[in-house]
């Protein structure tokens, strides 16, 4: 990775907009991906769960996270 490449990436994760999206997607994003792959793998109880609570938190996370990396990055880009 070249060093303008470290100082964009370095910039983008020192971004506050980019800091609360990825602070929304491990919040809101990980228990869904985590019941999804342990069911797949056979570790979850239930071998088809229905996980209401985990599905509800990513949807309310996801368009916020996504806007917010977006900002972060556009911001990014115009410094």
């Amino acid at each position: 990775m070249a060093s303008g490449q470290r100082r964009t990436q370095r910039r983008f994760l020192s971004s506050r907009w980019s800091q609360v999206g990825i602070a929304l997607v491990l919040i809101g994003w990980t228990p869904l991906i985590a019941i999804i792959l342990l069911a797949a793998i056979g570790l979850w109880p239930d071998p088809n769960p229905n996980p209401v609570g985990p599905g509800l938190l990513f949807f309310f996370t996801a368009w916020p996270a996504i806007i917010c990396l977006g900002i972060g990055a556009y911001r990014t880009w115009r410094k």
